[in-house]
C-alpha cells in the first residue's frame, strides 16, 4: 500500500516498478553472498545499471528517467525488500548522478553518455582542490580521503566533495563566510580504494574509504550543489539532501516490510521450543504484528505525503519553502527510526531462531540499524527539525 499521487499513476512509474520487481527476482537468495564479499558483485551492479535503475534521477536530456521523487522512493523500496545492499548502491549511484543537472551542458553530455553508467560518490567535502592549469585546461588538483564510498568498487565515475584552497593554503571563503565547496567528477582510475568495509550491517554495499592523490580534474567537471542547478526542472529544484534522505528511508521501509512478511510467515507455522501452538497464536505476537503494520503504514504515508507536498512546491521556480524541506527530512528520519524499532521488536519476538546468520530477521536488524546512523536521518535531524518547529534560529543550508 502507498499514497497514490499523480506522479505514481504514470506509465513511466509502472514500468519502473516492473523493472525493479524483475531485478528483485534476479537478486533473490544472494544476500549472504554479497555480505561475504563486503560489496556487490560486478554482475549485480551491471544488471541494475543495464536495467536503467541507476538512471532514475539522471536528466531526460541525457537519456535518464528524471523520475519524480515518489517513484524514486518506491523503486528503491521495492529493491530493498529483496536486498538492502543492492538498493543502497542503486540509490547512491542515482543521487551521485544528480550532479549532471549542475555541470556545464557539454560536460554533462560527455560524462553521462553511457546508458549503463555506474556512479558512486560522497558529498562531504573531505578533499582539497587546488586551482591549476594543465595543458592549457583550467582545473583543480584533487587530494583527499573519503569515508562511506558505497558502490565505489563497481563505479565508472566517482564524485567527491572538496574544499577549494586559495593561494594562501587556506580554504577559500564565500561571501557569507562559509568555505567554498565543489563536487568533482573523477574517473574510477583516479581513485584508490581501501579494503576496510567490515561493518555490522549493510555489509554488501562496499562502503569503504577511497583516496585521491593529486589527480587533475578539469574545472568543467566540477560544480557546486549550493549554487543551484543548471537544469531548472522540478526534480532538480527538489532538495538534494531531501532526495538522499528519502532514499535511505526507502531502504529502511523496504527492509521493514520484508522483515514483517517473513515474521508473519514464520509465526504462522513455527512452534516455539516447549510450546504446543504456533508463535502466531500468542496474543502478544498478534498485538505486535498489528502494531508493526500500523506503524509501518503510518510512517510511509507520512513520508509519501511530505514527498508529494515538496514535489508540488517544486513545480514552481525558486527554492522550496522551508516548511516543505523541514517536513521532508523529518518524515524521512521518522520512517527510518520507526522501521528500526519495529524490526527490533520482531527480532526479539522471533526467539532463538533469529540469532543465526541465515535468518532474514537478523540481517534485517543489522541493515536497518546501520541505516539509522546516516547523518541525513540521524538523531541530529530531529534536533534540527525540532528547532525549526520551535522557531529557534537555525542554519538550513544542509536541509
Amino acid at each position: 500500500m502507498h499514497v497514490a499521487t499523480a506522479a505514481t499513476r504514470t506509465p513511466q512509474h509502472q514500468a519502473l516498478m516492473q523493472t525493479a520487481a524483475r531485478a528483485g527476482l534476479a537478486l533473490a537468495g544472494r544476500s549472504r553472498e554479497f555480505e561475504a564479499q563486503h560489496a556487490l558483485p560486478q554482475d549485480v551492479a551491471d544488471m541494475l545499471a543495464e536495467a536503467g535503475l541507476y538512471r532514475l534521477l539522471t536528466p531526460q536530456t541525457l537519456g535518464g528517467h528524471e523520475a519524480p521523487p515518489a517513484s524514486f522512493y518506491l523503486v528503491v523500496e521495492q529493491l530493498a525488500q529483496t536486498d538492502a545492499a543492492a538498493a543502497w548502491c542503486c540509490f547512491i549511484s542515482c543521487t551521485s548522478a544528480l550532479l549532471a543537472a549542475y555541470l556545464p551542458e557539454d560536460s554533462a553530455a560527455r560524462l553521462f553518455q553511457r546508458p549503463d553508467l555506474k556512479l558512486a560518490g560522497v558529498f562531504a567535502p573531505r578533499g582539497r582542490a587546488v586551482p591549476t592549469e594543465q595543458r592549457g585546461v583550467a582545473g583543480l588538483r584533487i587530494s583527499g580521503r573519503w569515508a562511506w564510498g558505497s558502490g565505489s568498487r563497481n563505479a565508472d565515475l566517482v564524485t567527491a566533495g572538496c574544499l577549494v584552497i586559495g593561494p594562501d593554503g587556506q580554504p577559500q571563503l564565500m561571501p557569507d563566510g562559509s568555505p567554498r565547496v565543489l563536487s568533482v567528477v573523477l574517473d574510477r582510475s583516479q581513485v584508490h580504494l581501501a579494503d576496510n568495509w567490515d561493518a555490522f550491517g549493510l555489509c554488501g554495499t562496499g562502503s569503504g574509504e577511497f583516496e585521491v592523490r593529486d589527480a587533475f580534474v578539469p574545472l568543467a567537471h566540477t560544480a557546486s550543489l549550493l549554487d543551484g542547478p543548471r537544469l531548472q526542472t522540478p526534480l532538480y529544484r527538489f532538495p538534494v539532501f531531501g532526495l538522499l534522505a528519502i532514499a535511505i528511508a526507502a531502504v529502511a521501509t523496504g527492509v521493514a516490510r520484508e522483515a514483517l512478511q517473513h515474521f508473519i510467515a514464520e509465526a504462522s507455522r513455527s512452534v516455539p521450543q516447549a510450546g504446543s501452538r504456533p508463535l502466531g497464536a500468542r496474543a502478544t505476537v498478534q498485538d505486535a504484528v498489528a502494531r508493526a503494520e500500523a506503524q509501518l503504514q503510518s510512517a510511509r504515508c507520512y513520508l509519501l505525503a511530505s514527498v508529494d507536498a515538496a514535489w508540488q512546491a517544486a513545480q514552481q521556480p525558486g527554492e522550496l519553502p522551508l516548511a516543505a524541506r523541514r517536513d521532508l527530512r523529518l518524515a524521512a528520519s521518522h520512517a527510518v527510526h520507526t522501521s528500526a524499532e519495529l524490526v527490533a521488536r520482531l527480532y526479539t519476538l522471533a526467539g532463538g531462531g533469529a540469532v543465526f546468520a541465515s535468518s532474514p530477521l537478523q540481517r534485517a536488524l543489522r541493515n536497518v540499524q546501520v541505516a539509522t546512523q546516516h547523518m541525513m536521518v540521524g538523531d541530529a535531524t530531529f534536533e534540527l527539525t525540532g528547532r525549526l518547529l520551535l522557531d529557534v534560529p537555525t542554519p538550513t543550508q544542509m536541509l
